[in-house]
């Protein structure tokens, strides 16, 4: 059996509890993103500094994400090849995604280096523009209207403005100017990365389980031996060709290819209180590696320590057969409504405070530090975090959607 014939034996097309873990990840990602608004709030709940062996809130949202991006490799590549993708088409479309994350992701890491003094504008001017070119040029825009004119002048103008902003920026000093740099790719950077390598490794391995462990493994060994120091050898050309992360991204995220690629091979047999015993396996044994690794370099997600790879994928692993059973087989999703745009348009709620933050700088307007404090400001962080969801839903009733 061919490659395309194995990963599109299976029928099933979606599971919802996949889109329901992304929302809710996507909401605490938003929430924690605005803890830097409040002050007087629990230290567990943001990042820990690189030098301190222990694991946040914050820390633990990111990788979960990641952990998202494998579950849906899976399900997005058998539903191209059911449209008659071929290979070549397959490459193309995950190369186009990929170049649109580390471009969004390489812009968004310069805005935190730039030098607002050398700049014609106010930075937060250029962060604006920055996010408004992004929903020019990826959003989803209506077919067969007699409109392609139009949008495809409104791309142009997008790529134009990225090309201003580049043009105009400056980075780091008076002494030290510099241009735009990759830096560490950003969020959406590393994201293309681990897309790029766990989407070719489900590719070419035909949704064979043995070969996509055999993957997942090597991304941990990977950064087991960075740690370790058996890769000295090569350090040579990491500022050339590396495993983002040095293989914890990737690892992160083929994790969820493997889960899902578990479930795809026994939903054939339809065995899913199975397909729950084997993920919830695979998320203690994560606990146990990173836990098992912990004394050795700590946890940190800074520097991205084995024990924080291994915790955090356990927990996401524990987490998702529980929304699987309650979602996916009990039936219970009402509950979840409320959030659903945050799944099913992730990267328009993820773009959303990258114009709320510099709107608000320029305007001047803030909440009063009492609403900013403590446990209220807590619950403020929160309510935000629903309010961009909301704003998100309303986006997409109207036309306004951001698709790679």
């Amino acid at each position: 059996m061919d490659v395309h014939s194995q990963i599109n034996k299976n029928t099933k097309a979606r599971i919802l509890s996949i889109d329901i873990f992304r929302a809710i990840t996507m909401l605490f990602m938003i929430f924690v993103n605005d803890l830097w608004t409040l002050s007087n709030i629990p230290e567990w709940l943001g990042h820990k500094p690189a030098d301190v062996d222990s694991l946040g809130l914050a820390d633990v949202v990111f990788p979960a994400f990641l952990v998202i991006v494998g579950l849906s490799i899976p399900f997005a590549i058998k539903n191209r090849i059911k449209k008659g993708d071929d290979t070549k088409n397959l490459l193309i479309h995950i190369a186009e995604r990929v170049f649109a994350l580390l471009l969004m992701g390489v812009y968004m890491v310069n805005f935190e280096s730039i030098n607002e003094e050398a700049l014609i504008f106010n930075k937060y001017w250029w962060e604006t523009l920055m996010a408004f070119a992004f929903v020019l040029i990826w959003n989803v825009y209506p077919e067969n209207d007699g409109k392609q004119k139009l949008y495809n002048g409104l791309k142009f103008l997008g790529y134009a403005i990225l090309i201003f902003l580049a043009w105009i920026y400056e980075g780091g000093n008076v002494e030290n100017p510099m241009w735009m740099q990759t830096h560490w790719w950003g969020i959406l950077g590393l994201i293309g990365w681990s897309y790029l390598l766990c989407s070719l490794v489900y590719l070419f391995s035909g949704n064979n389980i043995i070969a996509i462990g055999a993957a997942w493994m090597f991304f941990n060994l990977f950064n087991v031996a960075v740690f370790a120091g058996w890769l000295e050898f090569m350090i040579f050309i990491k500022p050339y060709i590396w495993i983002v992360g040095d293989g914890s991204m990737p690892a992160f995220t083929m994790a969820g290819v493997l889960a899902s690629t578990i479930y795809l091979n026994f939903s054939e047999s339809k065995k899913p209180y199975t397909f729950i015993f084997i993920i919830v396996g695979m998320g203690l044994l994560s606990l146990v590696y990173g836990f098992g690794t912990r004394p050795f370099w700590g946890i940190s997600k800074i520097q991205a320590t084995p024990a924080w790879v291994g915790i955090c994928i356990g927990i996401s692993l524990l987490i998702y057969p529980l929304l699987f059973l309650v979602i996916d087989i009990f039936g219970k999703k009402d509950w979840a409504k409320i959030i659903k745009p945050a799944g099913t348009a992730t990267l328009t709620c993820y773009l959303i405070p990258y114009f709320y933050y510099p709107i608000i700088s320029l305007i001047g307007v803030y909440l009063p530090m009492s609403l900013r404090t403590g446990a209220i400001g807590l619950v403020k962080s929160m309510l935000f975090a629903l309010f961009i969801i909301l704003i998100t839903g309303g986006l997409n009733r109207l036309g306004i959607r951001l698709k790679i």
